[in-house]
C-alpha cells in the first residue's frame, strides 16, 4: 500500500451532496406530491429546470469548487460527476485533459462555453468566479453547439450580482509535497547490480570492464536533489450587488504555485506558475424590455519552464556526487550517457508569459410579449511568449561542449464568436414551448515569430537575453500551416459559421420533447464544407401521472432517452508534400543530375469526424428530495477519426508509416449511476453522502484498408502502442512473459533465439515452436473500465467536515520510465530485490542486463493502473453568528484541508495517475511530471 497525491484524475461522478444548485421551495403545507424540483441547468445558449431536461447533463456547483487549491477549476471535481474522466498534469498551472463519456477523437478537446465565449483553456479562470457548471455529456445536448462540441462542452456560468452589496475575501496558504517517490538502489547496490549485468552480457569479461565502488565518492539520492517541498498561495476579493438598474460583479484574485522542482540554483528558473486574474460582470436593464450586459476578463500569468530531469534522476547512477570535488564544478558522468539531473535543471531557464484578454458584449431585447432576441460578441486575445536558454556547459569534455542556445517564440492568439439568437416562448393550455433560432459565426486565428541565436551571455536578468545579442541569428515569422520552416512555427485560421435551432416541449410537464438541428459550415474542410447534425431526445416524467399521486416516496421518477449526431472539423491537414533532392534523379545522356521528386502520401480530401450516440437514462429523487439517483447507459460511435496508419503496401514513400488521412473508427458505451442522500437532523446538525460508479468498454471498430499503425514511444524499433480493430485506443502490444528461464537447457528448448537462464520467457502465440515478432499481442490498455467517486459531508453547529474518495480500475499503465534501460543506467529497489540471480530466485523478474530482446515491449512493463484514494479533506469553523455580527462581518469561516494525501495503489512509479497530452499514449509514463499532495489553512471572509 502506498500514499500517492495525484493533483487530477478521473472526473466521475454525481452531484456533490450539500451543494446548493437544488434552489427548491417546498412549503410545509404544501403536500409531497406538490413539492416541486426547481434546479436550473445550464443548456446550450439557454437554460432549463433540471426536471424538464431530456438529455444527460452533469452539475457543479461553486461549493464543490470553493477552497481546493488547484489553479484550474477543472481539477476540483475530479471524483464528483459520473461519466467524466479528468487526467491532470502535476505541472503547475498544467490543464488538465477532459474525456467526456470515453475517447471522442484522438485530436482536439472538449470545449468550455465561458458566458458564451469558447475555448479550450480555462486556466486563466479563478474558481471564486464560477457560479455553476453543466457539463453536457451525451450527443443530443451537445449538438447544438455543432462542430465546436464533438469532444464534449462544459458551460460555465459566472457570477453576477444583485441586491445589497455583499463582498467576500478568500485566501489559503499550503504547501505541496510529492509522495510515492520510488525507492532506489544506493552505490552498493548499484555497483553489486552493474558488475552482475557485466558477468551477464560480456562474454568473457575483463577486469576493467567492472567498477570498484572505491572508485567512486558518491552515494546521492537524486530524487531529493531534484524536488523540494514547496508553496502555494492564494488570495482573491470579490464584490457584488446592484447600483439602480445596473447589477454588478467585479474580482480580482492572485495565485502562486511554487511547484517541486528546486529552483535557486544556477540560472533555473524553476516550475512556478504566477496568475493574476480579474472579472467583471455588469447588466444594466434600460428598460423593462431592454438589457445590456459586458463579462470582461483579464489575467497575467507567467510560467517557469524548468527542464524536467525526472527520467535523468530515475536513471542516474547514486555513485556520482551532484558536484565534483576537484573542479567544484558540476560532476561529468565520464563513460556514461547519462546527464547530471541537477545540473540540466539548474543550466536551463525558460519562462513563459501571457495576458489573455476575454471580452463578451451582449444585449437582449424581448417583444411581442414572447419573444426574446439575444445578441452576444465574444472575443478572446492572448499572445504568450517564451524564451528558452541553455548556456554553454563547462563541465562536459570540451569536445562536446557547444555554444549557448537562446530561443524565443511570441504567439498571437485572436478568437472570436458572435451569437444571435431569437427565442419564443408559449404556453397553449396544458402545451409547453420554448423554440430557439440562431445564427454563430466563429474565427480563431494564430500566428507565430521564432527566433534563435548562438553565444548569448545570460547576466542574471531576463533582458540579457536578447536574440540581438548573439550571433548564428535565424528569425521566422508566421508561416502557412503545415509548411514549417521551423519546427512547432506556423500561421493559421479557422472560421466556423452556423444556423441551428432547438425545440423543447412538455405536456403537462409529463411528456417531454427535446429537438435541435444545427448546420456547420468549416473552413478547415477541404471538400464537404458544410454538414447537417440533428438530435432527438425525449422524457416521461412518471411521477407526475395520475397513478402515482397518492404514492409518498417519489418526489421525480423520469425515464429519459435521446440520439444525437456531432461533427468534429479540427483535424490535422497535410496539404503541403514534402519535396526531397535525389541525387543523380535525373539523367541526360549518361549524366546524372539533382531532381526534386514529391516522396510523401498526403490526402487533401480529409473530411469530418462524426459521432453520433445514444443514451437512456433513469431519474429519481426519493423521500423528500433527500435521495436522489441518476442512471444511464450510454452507446456512442465516433467515425472518419483522422490520424496517421500504415500504408505498407506501397513503396517509395517516405509516410508509408505514417499516412494521415479518416482512418480509425471506435466506439465507446458503458453504464453510469450516481446517488445522492441528504439529510438534516436538526437546524443544526445535518448530515450528506454520495456515490458514482461509471463503466466504459473502448474499442477500435474500423481502420482505413484493414490498416493498424505501429506507434508512440520505442527502443530500438519496437513501437509500444498499436492501434487495431477490435483493441482499445491506446493498447500495449508486445511480448507477453511467461515466466522466467531458470536454466539455459530450458532456455535452447524454448524456440526463443539467443535466450538462456535469467531471460524472461515470452510464450509462443501462434504456437509454431518459435519465438518471434509474429508471437507479439495485445497486453492491455490504460482505459479504466471503471471510474468511481463516494464521500460524506456533516455539519454539526459551527464545525463542518468534508471527505473525498475517488478511484479507478481495470486500466493498464506502460512504465517505460523502467524499461528505456540500455546502458549503465541505476535499477529501482525492487529490481534489485526481486531480479533473477540464479535458478529459482525469481519467475518474475529477469537478470540484470541490457539486452535488447529482454528490453523488447513486454509484459512485466505493463503494470495495474488502479487505485482509490482520499481526494480531499477538509475540515471548517463558522464563527457563531452572534460574534461575527459583533464584529460588523456576515461571516467567517476557518478550515484546514488536504488533497491527495493517501492513494493505494501497486504501481512501480510515483502515481498511476499518468498524464499524456497525446491520447494515443496517454497510460505510457515516459518522463511524467510527478503530482503532490497539498496541505493548506484557509479562510472566507464575507462582509
Amino acid at each position: 500500500m502506498k500514499q500517492s497525491d495525484l493533483k487530477y484524475s478521473c472526473l466521475i461522478a454525481v452531484l456533490y451532496f450539500g451543494m446548493n444548485v437544488n434552489a427548491q421551495t417546498t412549503p410545509k403545507k404544501d403536500s409531497l406530491k406538490e413539492q416541486k424540483i426547481e434546479e436550473v441547468v445550464m443548456i446550450g445558449y439557454g437554460s432549463q429546470k433540471k426536471e424538464n431536461v431530456t438529455g444527460s447533463i452533469g452539475v457543479v456547483s461553486a461549493k464543490d469548487l470553493a477552497d481546493k487549491p488547484n489553479a484550474n477549476p477543472i481539477s476540483s471535481i475530479q471524483g464528483k460527476l459520473a461519466g467524466v474522466n479528468i487526467t491532470n498534469s502535476g505541472t503547475p498551472g498544467g490543464s488538465p485533459r477532459v474525456d467526456i463519456r470515453g475517447v471522442g477523437s484522438l485530436t482536439g478537446n472538449t470545449v468550455f462555453i465561458v458566458d458564451g465565449m469558447i475555448t479550450t483553456d480555462i486556466s486563466y479562470l479563478g474558481s471564486q468566479d464560477i457560479e455553476s457548471m453543466s457539463v453536457l455529456k451525451d450527443p443530443s445536448s451537445l449538438a447544438i453547439f455543432g462542430a465546436q462540441a464533438a469532444n464534449g462542452a462544459i458551460i460555465i456560468k459566472t457570477k453576477t450580482g444583485k441586491g445589497k452589496p455583499v463582498y467576500n475575501f478568500n485566501s489559503y496558504l499550503g504547501f505541496k509535497k510529492v509522495t510515492n517517490v520510488p525507492k532506489m538502489v544506493n552505490s552498493d547496490q548499484y555497483v553489486e547490480l552493474y558488475n552482475e549485468k557485466i558477468n551477464n552480457d560480456v562474454p568473457n569479461p575483463l577486469p576493467s570492464d567492472f567498477i570498484s565502488r572505491g572508485n567512486f565518492s558518491g552515494d546521492t539520492k537524486w530524487f531529493d536533489e531534484i524536488f523540494r517541498t514547496s508553496i502555494i498561495n492564494s488570495n482573491d476579493f470579490s464584490a457584488m450587488g446592484s447600483l439602480g438598474k445596473l447589477n454588478y460583479y467585479g474580482s480580482v484574485g492572485y495565485l502562486q504555485d511554487e511547484g517541486n522542482l528546486a529552483a535557486g540554483q544556477g540560472i533555473n528558473s524553476g516550475s512556478g506558475f504566477n496568475r493574476f486574474s480579474s472579472k467583471f460582470n455588469l447588466s444594466y436593464k434600460i428598460t423593462d424590455n431592454i438589457t445590456i450586459g459586458d463579462n470582461f476578463s483579464f489575467s497575467k500569468m507567467r510560467t517557469d519552464v524548468a527542464q524536467n530531469p525526472l527520467l535523468d534522476a530515475y536513471s542516474a547512477p547514486p555513485i556520482f556526487s551532484v558536484m565534483n570535488p576537484s573542479t567544484g564544478d558540476y560532476q561529468f558522468f565520464n563513460g556514461y550517457n547519462i546527464p547530471n539531473p541537477r545540473a540540466k535543471l539548474d543550466l536551463y531557464r525558460s519562462q513563459v508569459r501571457q495576458e489573455r484578454l476575454l471580452n463578451n458584449v451582449w444585449g437582449e431585447l424581448k417583444f411581442l410579449k414572447n419573444f426574446t432576441f439575444r445578441t452576444s460578441y465574444s472575443s478572446d486575445s492572448y499572445s504568450p511568449s517564451q524564451y528558452e536558454y541553455t548556456p554553454t556547459l563547462a563541465y562536459v569534455p570540451a569536445s562536446s561542449q557547444v555554444a549557448s542556445t537562446l530561443v524565443t517564440r511570441n504567439f498571437r492568439n485572436r478568437n472570436y464568436v458572435w451569437d444571435n439568437t431569437i427565442n419564443w416562448k408559449k404556453s397553449l393550455g396544458n402545451h409547453n414551448l420554448d423554440v430557439l433560432a440562431g445564427f454563430s459565426r466563429t474565427r480563431t486565428t494564430l500566428s507565430q515569430d521564432y527566433s534563435s541565436a548562438r553565444n548569448v551571455q545570460y547576466d542574471g536578468t531576463n533582458g540579457s537575453l536578447d536574440i540581438a545579442n548573439g550571433t548564428n541569428i535565424i528569425y521566422v515569422t508566421g508561416v502557412d500551416r503545415d509548411d514549417n520552416v521551423v519546427a512547432g512555427v506556423d500561421q493559421d485560421q479557422q472560421r466556423i459559421q452556423s444556423f441551428f435551432g432547438r425545440l423543447n416541449y412538455d405536456y403537462k410537464g409529463k411528456y417531454l420533447l427535446n429537438a435541435s438541428i444545427r448546420r456547420d459550415a468549416s473552413s478547415q474542410i477541404n471538400v464537404d464544407r458544410s454538414r447537417t447534425f440533428p438530435a432527438i431526445s425525449a422524457g416521461w416524467v412518471i411521477s407526475k401521472e395520475d397513478f402515482m399521486s397518492e404514492q409518498k416516496v417519489f418526489n421525480l421518477l423520469k425515464l429519459r432517452a435521446s440520439y444525437g449526431e456531432l461533427g468534429n472539423p479540427n483535424v490535422g491537414r497535410g496539404f503541403n508534400q514534402n519535396i526531397s533532392i535525389i541525387g543523380g534523379g535525373a539523367y541526360f545522356g549518361n549524366a546524372g543530375y539533382p531532381a526534386a521528386t514529391i516522396d510523401q502520401f498526403v490526402d487533401t480530401n480529409i473530411g469530418w469526424e462524426t459521432t453520433t450516440g445514444k443514451d437512456v437514462g433513469l431519474e429519481m429523487a426519493l423521500f423528500n428530495n433527500k435521495l436522489k439517483i441518476d442512471a444511464a447507459y450510454y452507446d456512442k460511435d465516433s467515425k472518419n477519426i483522422v490520424y496517421n496508419v500504415f500504408q505498407g503496401t506501397v513503396s517509395g514513400a517516405s509516410n508509408w508509416n505514417a499516412f494521415k488521412t479518416n482512418a480509425y473508427s471506435f466506439n465507446n458505451r458503458g453504464f453510469e449511476v450516481s446517488v445522492n442522500y441528504n439529510t438534516k437532523f436538526s437546524e443544526n446538525v445535518s448530515f450528506g453522502i454520495y456515490g458514482n460508479f461509471a463503466s466504459l468498454k473502448n474499442e477500435i471498430t474500423s481502420v482505413y484498408g484493414g490498416s493498424y499503425l505501429e506507434t508512440g514511444a520505442s527502443l530500438f524499433g519496437n513501437s509500444i502502442v498499436r492501434l487495431q480493430t477490435g483493441q482499445a485506443v491506446g493498447s500495449y502490444y508486445g511480448y507477453d512473459v511467461a515466466g522466467v528461464f531458470q536454466t539455459d537447457a530450458e532456455a535452447a528448448a524454448s524456440g526463443q533465439a539467443g535466450a538462456k537462464a535469467g531471460w524472461f520467457k515470452f510464450a509462443d502465440q501462434d504456437g509454431n515452436g518459435i519465438i518471434d515478432s509474429r508471437d507479439k499481442t495485445f497486453l492491455g490498455n490504460p482505459i479504466p473500465k471503471g471510474t468511481y467517486g463516494f464521500g460524506v459531508n456533516f455539519n454539526i453547529y459551527a464545525i463542518d467536515i468534508a471527505v473525498d474518495f475517488q478511484g479507478v480500475f481495470g486500466n493498464k499503465i506502460y512504465n517505460y520510465n523502467r524499461e528505456q534501460r540500455f546502458g549503465s543506467e541505476t535499477w529501482d529497489l525492487d529490481m534489485y530485490e526481486n531480479r533473477w540471480h540464479g535458478a529459482g530466485t525469481s519467475n518474475t523478474n529477469s537478470m540484470i542486463t541490457s539486452n535488447q530482446l529482454v528490453i523488447a515491449p513486454n509484459s512485466f512493463y505493463v503494470e495495474d493502473g488502479s487505485y482509490i484514494r482520499i481526494r480531499n479533506i477538509q475540515v471548517g469553523y463558522n464563527l457563531p453568528k452572534e460574534f461575527a455580527k459583533a464584529l460588523s462581518i456576515t461571516k467567517l469561516r476557518l478550515y484546514v484541508s488536504t488533497q491527495n494525501p493517501w492513494t493505494s495503489f501497486k504501481y512501480h512509479g510515483f502515481s498511476p495517475e499518468i498524464t499524456n497530452t497525446d491520447r494515443v499514449q496517454m497510460g505510457i509514463d515516459n518522463n511524467i511530471y510527478p503530482i503532490s499532495a497539498i496541505y493548506t489553512v484557509g479562510m472566507n471572509l464575507t462582509f
